[in-house]
């Protein structure tokens, strides 16, 4: 029996050439992900979320909510998160370069599905601390928790309420978990 001694390292030039077939396509480090689309339930979690961070972001001004197909893209990987919030982009051109230049966010959102658990407690999660986003939230509405990491913090696995208090607002986001799950 054969046995692979090489693991593929993905470009970005190759997941950019990828079909545009329903499923979303992330590069972490040359590892390539494909996710189907998500069900009702995920995307409910990310409208309630959406909702409750909107005004919040909009009267401190910390910037916008971004949904899917908005990108981080950092070392060579690109990833589309859920959720993130950042501020938007000084000199958009309209085109992929937009996204190399693009500010790093303030609070990235994961929902966690049964395809994404390991990338996005592990991969992800690096990337994106690496990469000097300020929080990083993993929703998991199966154990109906939010996991709240910030980099030189402990995690934080929330089951009833979370605060956010991001540098520049006067005052924190406090919400219950329930509310978004």
């Amino acid at each position: 029996m054969a046995v692979a001694t090489q693991v593929k390292r993905w470009t970005l030039e190759e997941l950019h050439r990828l079909p545009d077939d329903g499923n979303k396509y992330e590069l972490v480090r040359g590892e390539l992900f494909v996710t189907p689309p998500p069900g009702d339930e995920h995307e409910t979690i990310a409208a309630r979320l959406s909702e409750l961070l909107t005004p919040y972001v909009r009267e401190h001004g910390l910037g916008l909510v971004y949904r899917p197909r908005a990108v981080v893209r950092f070392d060579e990987s690109e990833v589309e998160p859920d959720l993130m919030v950042r501020q938007p982009h000084p000199d958009r051109r309209g085109n992929d370069s937009d996204w190399d230049r693009a500010p790093i966010p303030v609070l990235v959102v994961e929902i966690l599905s049964a395809y994404t658990r390991r990338r996005d407690f592990n991969e992800k999660k690096r990337l994106y601390l690496d990469a000097g986003v300020a929080e990083y939230w993993i929703v998991d509405p199966e154990a109906r928790t939010i996991t709240v990491m910030k980099p030189g913090q402990p995690i934080r696995v929330e089951s009833t309420q979370v605060i956010w208090s991001p540098t520049g607002a006067d005052l924190p986001l406090t919400f219950e978990v329930a509310s978004i799950l």
